[in-house]
């Protein structure tokens, strides 16, 4: 009977597996449209453009947004940048903003591959230019696996450095073991159990009027999906174990009052990234850096590393770490 009952829970646990909507057969040539990327397994994933507005580019950037959020997160300084003479690309993510299966978690390897479509077709249309990835909490973690993996390589060799906001690296190794319990169970159980957030009285941000607008903006996700979420602790987790591979330089920006990411994640990550790097804590910065009340600051710090790596932040917050 004992065999017979756990068979049972076995089953029905199975049956509640979480649904995630991994992609197809890369077998195309991932390409840039005016609106959409279009990746090797022909997806659309809807592209926003800020064109640098004072004649030819000097550096292209591939910004990738943060969890239940899209390409619009990036507007204001893309918009700023454009104007200093970068040309930035950004687009949803699977599963955010317009993209498809909206609210579903894709994959990690998914998420990890369309980056290097994305890196592929934006060196194909810019052969001569410098290609930086910067990714915000989420971002900066898909940045990090795809980067991290040993079979991308060859593809991601075209990536001359990473800007990393905020990244969101509070896997399951850094993880308290009894949230990773909880989560599992119902990522098995409830996976399609809608979480709020609401009650934590986590604060993202110290600029309330842009948080208002998210709150108003159909295409930011209010309500996330327990297998969603069990899928973002992967993603983090595996963000984490590729942070040694990494071989490009780094500008590794983090927030004195995170209160999205714990601060022994974010130290985690310094000690495991293995190249020349900057870090800068931002200490009246909270996790949406980009979006702040001083976000200004963090724009110019920023834009001044794409422009040389090897001088000091204008914020004067910087702090080198070269390899031996």
């Amino acid at each position: 009977m004992r065999l017979f009952s756990s068979l049972i829970i076995l089953t029905n646990l199975a049956a509640c597996a979480p649904q995630y909507h991994p992609g197809g057969d890369r077998i195309a040539l991932p390409s840039l449209d005016t609106q959409v990327l279009v990746t090797a397994d022909q997806v659309r994933l809807p592209l926003r453009q800020w064109p640098a507005k004072n004649g030819t580019p000097k550096a292209v950037v591939i910004a990738l947004h943060g969890f239940n959020d899209y390409s619009r997160a990036f507007e204001q300084p893309a918009d700023w940048w454009a104007a200093k003479g970068l040309t930035i690309y950004a687009y949803d993510q699977r599963g955010f903003g317009q993209a498809p299966h909206t609210g579903y978690w894709s994959s990690t390897p998914t998420m990890a591959a369309d980056l290097g479509d994305a890196v592929r077709a934006v060196n194909h249309r810019h052969p001569e230019l410098p290609i930086y990835l910067l990714g915000s909490s989420m971002g900066a973690a898909v940045i990090l696996t795809a980067l991290g993996d040993p079979n991308r390589k060859a593809v991601l060799k075209a990536v001359d450095g990473v800007i990393l906001v905020g990244p969101a690296v509070w896997g399951p190794g850094t993880m308290n073991p009894f949230y990773r319990l909880i989560l599992w169970l119902g990522a098995h159980t409830v996976p399609a159990n809608l979480l709020t957030g609401e009650g934590l009285r986590i604060k993202p941000s110290d600029n309330i009027p842009m948080l208002r607008a998210l709150g108003r903006d159909p295409l930011i996700i209010k309500s996330t999906r327990v297998d969603t979420l069990y899928g973002l602790v992967h993603l983090m987790g595996a963000a984490l174990e590729g942070a040694n591979q990494i071989d490009q330089y780094a500008l590794v920006l983090g927030a004195g009052d995170d209160q999205l990411i714990p601060g022994h994640a974010h130290q985690e990550l310094l000690k495991m990234l293995k190249n020349n790097r900057t870090e800068a804590i931002y200490p009246d910065g909270f996790h949406m850096l980009l979006r702040d009340l001083q976000s200004k600051i963090v724009w110019r710090d920023i834009l001044s590393w794409i422009r040389d790596r090897h001088a000091p932040l204008p914020s004067g917050l910087g702090h080198k770490i070269m390899s031996h």
